[in-house]
């Protein structure tokens, strides 16, 4: 069992920053992929960062080249770093583990989210 803790969201001015970061315990497979993902009020889930094993970092287009995810292997913890923040960045953001231990079953961990709002 994995349990995911985030922290370090909260309200900021557009154009600001924020890092949040998300400590995992448990046991986690190799391979896997850590990421981001967040909800706005009204739509549905949606991807904003991942990191697999080997350092492959993909983000969705709207975070590209604002948003840095990272990972420090030793305390299984992965970061995201938000820079340039937007009133459209307002969400629920969740940290999320997909793990394998032989390559057929996948186990899907998610964090309890930590609220980050945008204001204009």
């Amino acid at each position: 069992q994995v349990q995911l803790v985030e922290s370090g969201g909260g309200l900021v001015e557009a154009g600001g920053s924020l890092r949040l970061s998300c400590a995992a315990t448990g046991t986690i497979f190799k391979p896997y992929t850590m990421g981001w993902y967040r909800q706005a009020p009204g739509k549905q889930r949606e991807s904003v960062a991942t990191i697999t094993t080997l350092g492959r970092a993909d983000y969705s287009d709207s975070v590209k080249g604002r948003f840095t995810i990272s990972e420090d292997s030793a305390k299984n913890t992965v970061y995201l770093q938000m820079n340039s923040l937007k009133p459209e960045d307002t969400a629920l953001y969740y940290c999320n583990v997909k793990t394998t231990p032989d390559s057929v079953t996948i186990y899907n961990y998610w964090g309890q989210g930590t609220q980050v709002t945008v204001s204009s």
